[in-house]
């Protein structure tokens, strides 16, 4: 080699060294020390099975470090207030750029959260009306309807020309908040019938309320609070004594001894039960809950959540209020038709921002629609809005599965989107099963080859036509087709829905086949939801599997969150003569010094805190005298490190034969579970293992009609597979299966085909097909038609 050519070779090397993001050596979670490279400015998919390692490669290593990092770089004093963030489980990282995660995490459930208030729209919106509305009511806050209108007087204290004074001020604040539901668009109304008895007293068990049965410290509060005769029917309480027991103030007394305060029944059920988000309640007191409380609609406001005043203040006949009611679409139409110069690059930013919502796909939202009740496509497509006009470049975009809730129609929009965000210089890592989400990336890493501990290794690096190439799990099922079925099943009666009209439903009459497989899609913001959800999911013997999130501490595992420990821990008990709660690491079985957790945190104060293997059960959480009693010659401990199919067969048969816990393993087997650990922590669970953990403990309740809402997200290629075979199974078992899905997969297989349209809002609203889905292929006759013809290849 010349001189000169070492010369180039030299100069060239430390530079593309940069180009691409070097991992080296990830053992995060079930990653067995990972290396890859990943070229910047590219777009970059990672594939492979549910619970493979692709999270906790790209956004538990590569995100997480990045922005542990950023987060080192602000002062000690504002690190005292940001979550600490340990470094990965990795040896080297290099290359990294600032990461920006754009996930499927539910948007805020806060009731006073918006579509609006979640992005700039609303803020844009009331600068607009403060300048351009008649009359005028105000500054911007005047129609934000998360602001009191408040006013005060009183004495100020002055230092004026050496001396001390005394002036009276007064203030006002002028807020667009409806003073009746506080901004909330709605108000609570209590069912007394269902808090209480009144045929009863209070001796007698009068509260039916959970929590207020039998005579406990809840009961005794009220029965021996002195305010009433406890022994007096609640019917004949005079209406002081009713008051006191209902709505009393909060009031100190003493009750055996004890020190305690005393509260009104209905304002005691309201902080301890109402403030709770309801998902994360109990089953049977989020049971309560719906039966009680009843949400109407405000009065006042009519729900939508501003005062008169803001109300009031309009621009060419349309007020704040009702520019939040309309379609995003129709209101971008709107805000171009505005012809004011005085607030032209205000117009012009917020028409923009409008316009990305239609240009991703969201334009059948309104402003006002509660960011808590978006599915999580949906939010994480809200959550984009904000990147795409970004004048940000060379930033690492990390997105979780962008297509999930997505028509095949509206995918091929998602992909421009990602590919301009690359062209833009940005690095792109998008964790996908789909694939024609595939198919657009520059470079594929797939992982696997199983899930779990089968997985977390490299199977390929390259582009998308070596990974057909590989033989690789992914490689072998990327070009998969479901076929049409020759026969379909006959219907063994049918579900009527009359007068459909929430949301966009335009009375919709329909009747939905029983005992077969029926698939209801259509594209994105067509209807579905509003359609089973408002007029099936709350009927009885109805089982609703929806895509709200399951919650978990690291306390949680499959076993905790499926009920299995509880048969288990009583086999236990019960082949060793000793108590059930032995045999719970939260409970008397727990190891002292880590209190059943495994390890034991140190918290370092600004730096990231530590968890480190306790080294008295050493990651056991048990006692080591309850780790001496075994069944089946196996400890506690030993049966939560089994799998579960490990598990099943320990619990099918012999000395410690469960047929309680057997069925529950049998269940989670089905949805393709199999590979998980009993004790295996929640929080390390895929987002794909969560939706079939939660499945599988659903399909334990009674009832003759399951509802799923998109099963296959999170699903891999191979694993969609299996979940058809399980629709089959509970189909052949007698049930009726009602799907909400997209997948081409899914709807091929079904029996009946119910698609909704034919765009989406009021667009959509509409059954523009019923039928086998062989008829709406030859039909062609919608979108879905269109895409489910070209997927089989007809």
């Amino acid at each position: 080699m010349s001189p000169t050519a070492k010369t180039k070779s030299s100069t060239r090397s430390p530079r593309d060294h940069h180009e691409v993001i070097r991992v080296h050596g990830a053992r995060e979670n079930n990653l067995k020390d990972v290396s890859v490279e990943i070229p910047k400015r590219r777009l970059t998919v990672f594939t492979g099975v549910s619970g493979s390692g692709k999270s906790s490669l790209v956004f538990d290593t590569i995100a997480a470090e990045s922005q542990r990092l950023i987060n080192e770089t602000y002062s000690a004093f504002i690190q005292g207030f940001m979550p600490t963030l340990a470094r990965p489980e990795v040896d080297v990282l290099e290359g990294l750029t600032t990461a920006i995660i754009v996930d499927q995490q539910r948007m805020g459930g806060d009731v006073r959260s918006t579509v609006g208030t979640a992005t700039d729209a609303n803020a844009m919106l009331r600068i607009l009306f403060s300048r351009l509305g008649k009359p005028h009511i105000g500054s911007p806050k005047a129609y934000s309807f998360n602001i009191a209108s408040i006013s005060g007087a009183g004495a100020v204290t002055l230092e004026r020309a050496g001396k001390t004074v005394k002036e009276r001020r007064s203030f006002s604040i002028t807020g667009g908040m409806c003073p009746r539901c506080e901004g909330r668009g709605t108000v609570t109304d209590i069912d007394l019938t269902q808090l209480f008895d009144e045929s009863k007293s209070l001796h007698e068990g009068a509260i039916t309320a959970p929590g207020y049965t039998g005579g406990g410290w809840n009961t005794r509060l009220y029965a021996e609070s002195g305010f009433f005769d406890p022994d007096k029917p609640i019917r004949e309480f005079t209406k002081k004594e009713l008051d006191d027991f209902l709505y009393r103030e909060p009031t100190r007394m003493k009750i055996a001894g004890i020190n305690m305060t005393y509260e009104g029944l209905v304002p005691r059920i309201q902080k301890s039960m109402l403030s709770k988000d309801k998902e994360s309640m109990q089953s049977h007191i989020r049971a309560f809950v719906e039966r009680a409380v009843t949400f109407t609609s405000c009065p006042d406001c009519g729900g939508t959540r501003l005062s008169e005043a803001a109300r009031s203040s309009k621009i060419d006949g349309v007020s704040i209020a009702d520019a939040c009611a309309m379609q995003i679409s129709d209101l971008a139409e709107w805000v171009r038709g505005l012809d004011e110069p005085s607030v032209a690059p205000l117009l012009a930013s917020l028409g923009q921002t409008l316009d990305s919502f239609v240009e991703i796909g969201l334009g059948y939202l309104s402003l006002d629609r509660s960011s808590g009740t978006l599915s999580g496509g949906e939010a994480q497509r809200v959550k984009m809005i904000r990147h795409l006009g970004s004048a940000l470049t060379d930033i690492t975009y990390v997105f979780d599965e962008p297509t999930v809730g997505l028509h095949p129609h509206d995918i091929q929009r998602m992909n421009e989107l990602l590919l301009r965000l690359r062209d833009k210089g940005n690095t792109v890592l998008v964790v996908e099963h789909k694939p024609e989400a595939i198919a657009i990336a520059d470079h594929v890493v797939d992982l696997g080859p199983g899930a779990g501990t089968a997985g977390g290794t490299v199977c390929f690096e390259g582009t998308v036509a070596g990974l057909r190439a590989s033989g690789t799990l992914t490689g072998r099922h990327l070009d998969d087709r479901a076929r049409l079925k020759s026969t379909v099943r006959k219907p063994s009666g049918t579900l009527a829905i009359r007068g459909a009209n929430a949301h966009n439903l335009q009375n919709i009459d329909v009747d939905i086949p029983l005992g077969v497989l029926v698939v209801v899609t259509g594209v994105a913001g067509s209807g579905k939801s509003s359609l089973i959800d408002g007029s099936v999911s709350r009927r009885d013997g109805v089982v609703s599997v929806d895509q709200a999130p399951i919650k978990g501490s690291r306390r949680s595992n499959p076993a905790t969150y499926t009920s299995l420990l509880d048969p288990i821990r009583t086999a236990f008990a019960k082949a060793n003569g000793v108590k059930p709660a032995l045999f719970s690491a939260n409970s008397e079985g727990a190891c002292p010094n880590c209190n059943g957790a495994g390890v034991v945190y140190t918290d370092l104060a600004m730096m990231a805190g530590v968890a480190t293997t306790c080294e008295d059960c050493e990651g056991k959480r048990f006692q080591a005298s309850v780790l001496e009693y075994t069944l089946g010659g196996r400890n506690i401990a030993e049966v939560l490190e089994m799998s579960v199919v490990e598990a099943g067969e320990f619990f099918g048969g012999g000395e410690a034969r469960t047929p309680a816990a057997h069925a529950i393993l049998d269940r989670l087997a089905d949805v393709g579970l199999g590979y998980l650990s009993l004790g295996q922590p929640l929080t390390t669970l895929s987002g794909g293992e969560r939706q079939r953990l939660k499945l599988a403990s659903r399909m334990a309740e009674k009832g003759g009609v399951y509802v799923l809402d998109e099963p296959t997200t999170g699903l891999h290629l191979a694993d969609v597979e299996q979940l058809l075979g399980l629709l089959d199974r509970l189909v052949d078992s007698g049930k009726s299966v009602i799907v909400i899905e997209h997948h081409q997969a899914v709807m091929a297989h079904a029996d009946w085909i119910i698609d909704l349209g034919p765009g989406a809002g009021h667009d959509g609203g509409r059954i523009v097909f019923e039928g086998t889905p062989a008829d709406l292929v030859a039909k062609r006759s919608t979108l879905t038609g269109e895409h489910l013809a070209a997927y089989v290849g007809a």
